[in-house]
């Protein structure tokens, strides 16, 4: 992880006319996780959960709704049954298929000083996506729209905390849906600089996506397939089913040498059997075959490693996140990850319907769970609310601060004669203290970090400051930001290119699906 010295953001002459206080944090920067991963199986488990799964494959297969999809594994020699959809593997094939899939790869933005590495130690932390529903504490509960989803982008940029944004952080309801994904592409690369999730309900939404990356890049469909700079989610409709829709937009994009994240959507007690042997079993067997038609389409197309297990709550279905079962889930499949050399994407999530004391440890729960696992990309890390039906202003502030405690805590500690301090304890005698020593001066803007929500004043300045808790706080923090938020130059000829592609596209769709 980079080591470079915490400053503010240059102030804009605005904030300098209005004399503002420009909110500390963290410079940006991809972090890098230094410490070893976490086990919670064996490595033997870990083979008993991949042999399981590839007998999942082989004798139950899973249900493809995409007859170009089917006639893809056909040809590659998998078992297809046209009239039920079920396509059977051969464990030897499976394996042959998944060995072409990268282990590491670099997603680049219109920013290349925001490119980002995913593999190994490297981690990325993502802006929540795809709720209906948007809260903050000024104007309440409302639909999605897309204000709400522009300000959001704007936050996403403007907190170097969130390195990419999510597919769609809310659904901007009053836009017609079939063509809605263009004003937010738009929004995602006119607002921000950061790479960003296409939405992938089959191939013309994922084709607008890589074609408006590639034109603010400046690059060719071509050159973008050797450059990728988007990615998307393929949601897994558990148990073993992938839509053809979900098919077509993966096939688009890897297809395109875009990344894809093949992630099932495994809540055990509803779409597994309840036992996390199981869960991961079931997982496993839906993300390898994913992972194994996006090679399909193209050898050797980035694609992640994708685990969404958790639980429901046995009394009433609902579901659960960042329960002890979704932690082991989280640090499992990393393991599971590594064993096939894959990038891994994990969510920090929580079901609370407010953003209170339960979604900020739920979410802290499964966040570490998501860093001891190794990894690389944490979808849904900021502003995630009501188990994903809701995107909140709040907790997305409120999330932010604690990923600027994990980025803190993933710095390694130096140990050099400087940091040993020798001289400063020598200069202070017994029963003395360190306030004022020429140490603790040179250093006393840096040492430590500084929190972006937390108040440690003492209880009396606390009332004097308006007793307000956290998240109050995080309430006065987003419309500060929001005033902050410069945004990032983009030249006038890809704009107009952009404006261009957008209103031919509509015209295009019609009243049709794209």
């Amino acid at each position: 992880m980079s080591s470079k010295p915490r400053r503010r953001r240059s102030a804009s002459p605005r904030d300098r006319e209005a004399g503002a206080h420009l909110i500390p944090q963290l410079p940006w920067q991809q972090p890098s996780n230094p410490y070893p991963p976490m086990k919670v199986l064996s490595d033997d488990q870990v083979e008993v959960i991949h042999h399981a799964s590839l007998r999942v494959l082989e004798e139950l297969g899973i249900e493809l709704m995409s007859a170009e999809a089917r006639q893809m594994f056909r040809d590659a020699g998998a078992d297809v049954d046209d009239e039920s959809e079920i396509v059977r593997i051969a464990p030897e094939l499976l394996e042959q298929l998944i060995s072409t899939a990268p282990s590491e790869f670099t997603l680049r933005s219109r920013n290349l000083d925001k490119a980002l590495k995913f593999g190994g130690n490297h981690m990325a932390f993502g802006l929540v996506a795809g709720p209906p529903s948007v809260h903050d504490n000024i104007n309440g509960r409302r639909s999605g729209n897309l204000k709400d989803f522009e300000n959001f982008t704007r936050l996403a940029h403007h907190f170097n905390a969130i390195h990419i944004i999510g597919n769609q952080v809310c659904a901007p309801m009053e836009l017609p849906a079939n063509n809605r994904h263009l004003d937010t592409y738009n929004a995602n690369l006119t607002l921000s600089d950061l790479c960003f999730h296409c939405t992938s309900i089959g191939k013309g939404r994922a084709m607008d996506g890589i074609k408006m990356m590639a034109i603010s890049k400046g690059l060719t469909l071509e050159q973008a397939a050797d450059d990728p700079g988007v990615t998307t989610i393929i949601s897994v409709n558990s148990p073993r089913r992938f839509d053809g829709d979900m098919a077509d937009g993966l096939i688009a994009m890897s297809s395109h040498g875009q990344a894809v994240a093949v992630t099932p959507f495994t809540l055990m007690g509803a779409m597994t059997p309840v036992t996390l042997a199981a869960g991961l079993t079931q997982q496993n067997a839906e993300a390898l075959f994913g992972i194994a038609l996006t090679q399909l389409a193209r050898k050797g197309a980035p694609v992640f490693y994708g685990a969404y297990t958790s639980n429901v709550d046995m009394r009433s279905g609902a579901p659960a996140f960042g329960t002890p079962e979704n932690a082991k889930a989280n640090i499992a499949s990393g393991q599971l990850a590594r064993r096939y050399g894959l990038p891994y994407r994990a969510s920090p999530t929580n079901a609370s319907n407010v953003a209170d004391a339960q979604a900020a440890y739920e979410t802290e729960m499964a966040l570490w769970a998501c860093m001891l696992g190794h990894a690389n990309l944490h979808y849904h890390a900021a502003g995630w609310l009501e188990g994903g039906l809701c995107a909140s202003f709040e907790k997305l502030v409120l999330d932010v601060e604690m990923l600027q405690h994990k980025m803190a805590f993933l710095e390694p500690i130096k140990i050099n004669e400087a940091e040993l301090a020798f001289e400063a304890m020598s200069e202070v005698p017994t029963g003395g203290h360190f306030f004022g020593s020429p140490h603790t001066m040179e250093r006393y803007e840096t040492a430590f970090y500084r929190p972006l929500v937390s108040n440690w004043t003492n209880h009396e300045n606390w009332e004097l400051a308006g007793a307000k808790d956290a998240t109050t706080r995080a309430t006065d923090l987003w419309q500060q930001a929001l005033k902050e938020y410069e945004q990032p130059p983009l030249e006038p000829a890809i704009r107009e290119e952009l404006d261009a592609y957008i209103a031919k596209r509509k015209e295009e769709i019609g009243s049709e699906e794209p």
